[in-house]
């Protein structure tokens, strides 16, 4: 049985024709189509209405749109009230005669009338297109065939490589992407974690604690390289050839070098990612910005700066050419890429290139916030500063980032210095103005 529309609304069995969707759809189309300020809505008695009546009125809050919710009432008295209270129209949550197992929305215009022929078709058209439901089943395909065709990615010389990569996707949204993914790329794939059932075996987010599955796993099989995801696949952290964690900073690391090889443009990344992005920024003549932290402050200082790649150091590779969003399967492409083209190993890519140490602590807040961040820009005078994201001082190789957090009373601190010992002082001397 299908929807039924006609000059008197739109009624239906409520789950089956009459969904959600379909309530939503039409509420909005009618809404756009009286140009809608006030709404007078009410209802009959059915078990359904209220709901209904939830959904109505969630619509008309979110286009503010003005609800004066009759509750319920008869279907003249919501016709009287629309005219009386000088509404744009107003919407009865009523099947009428039908059985119990019915509802439906009927129309009215600003003078309490039901629309007219002309307007309903118009309601109706503006509905199917609000309205309209596409499924894909093709998303991953189109995914990985974009990544393929990227410019950074040499399939051939990738291919030629016949790498063998372990894969750890938590039993998340990457759980066939990126092993398809590989696939295409001539790989041979070990899959640890890889059932998108939700779920996590291990720590959701790919940090070095969380990755001792995969590095057993990449010992034992002997692999290249192991991938580690989140759950939504936009973060992807790297265990090398010996099972050992590298830590996520290198991701966007890697990535960015393979894409500056071919096209030397400016990084951005945000304030409390590794110098590491710096440093190739150096390497290659670019400029390297930092944005505060967030992806879209990422994107959008990329957007602003025209620059080929940029990311956050939590393992998400933003690359423009593709898309301005953190991206797994991209980051793995690309590392792939400069392995197989330099014929090198993960290790020695870390081996052949600066080294430094971050530390990330949090301390409890004991004076107010802003007292320490006064405190702390005092105590390292001389060195650069950006509060645009908390206080973030820099000089040299290394630099200190001091955040509230939004979610308990602490401030965050992340230190980078090229050695462990550089960065716990640093750590130890906020700690004393905290």
């Amino acid at each position: 049985m299908k929807l039924m529309r006609s000059i008197s609304g739109i009624r239906g069995v409520v789950g089956q024709t009459l969904t959600p969707q379909t309530i939503i759809s039409h509420t909005r189309a009618f809404l756009g189509l009286i140009n809608a300020k006030k709404i007078v809505i009410g209802r009959d008695s059915r078990p359904t209405g209220e709901d209904i009546s939830e959904i109505v009125c969630g619509v008309c809050s979110l286009l503010g749109v003005e609800v004066v919710n009759a509750g319920l009432a008869t279907t003249p008295t919501v016709e009287l009230l629309v005219e009386q209270l000088g509404a744009s129209g107003g919407i009865i949550i009523t099947a009428s005669h039908n059985p119990i197992e019915w509802n439906a929305l009927k129309f009215l215009n600003s003078k309490g009338m039901f629309l007219g022929p002309d307007e309903v078709k118009e309601l109706f058209a503006k509905a199917d297109i609000l309205g309209k439901k596409e499924s894909i089943s093709n998303g991953d395909e189109m995914h990985i065939k974009a990544t393929l065709a990227l410019p950074f990615v040499d399939v051939k010389k990738i291919k030629k490589r016949k790498f063998k990569v372990a894969v750890d996707a938590v039993n998340g949204a990457g759980s066939f992407a990126l092993p398809k993914l590989l696939e295409a790329l001539g790989c041979e794939i070990v899959k640890i974690h890889c059932k998108p059932n939700g779920i996590f075996p291990r720590g959701a987010e790919p940090l070095q604690e969380n990755l001792s599955d995969l590095g057993k796993a990449v010992k034992k099989n002997k692999c290249d390289i192991g991938f580690a995801l989140d759950p939504d696949a936009d973060r992807c952290a790297i265990v090398n050839e010996k099972g050992k964690p590298i830590g996520e900073e290198y991701t966007l690391a890697i990535a960015a070098e393979t894409v500056l090889e071919r096209k030397a443009k400016p990084l951005s990344i945000n304030l409390s990612t590794s110098r590491m992005c710096e440093d190739l920024a150096e390497k290659f003549g670019v400029k390297c910005y930092r944005a505060a932290v967030g992806e879209i402050n990422v994107s959008l200082d990329m957007m602003e700066h025209g620059c080929v790649a940029g990311g956050e150091g939590n393992g998400g590779v933003i690359l423009p050419a593709l898309h301005y969003g953190r991206d797994s399967l991209v980051s793995a492409a690309l590392v792939l890429d400069l392995l197989a083209r330099h014929n090198i190993k993960v290790s020695d890519w870390v081996k052949s290139h600066p080294s430094y140490t971050m530390l990330k602590k949090k301390f409890e807040i004991k004076k107010s916030v802003s007292t320490a961040m006064k405190k702390a820009k005092k105590a390292f005078a001389g060195w650069k500063t950006d509060e645009r994201d908390g206080l973030w001082l820099g000089k040299d190789k290394s630099f200190v980032h001091l955040r509230a957090s939004n979610t308990e009373p602490v401030i965050r601190i992340i230190a980078e210095a090229p050695s462990a010992k550089e960065a716990e002082i640093l750590c130890a001397k906020i700690e004393e103005l905290l």
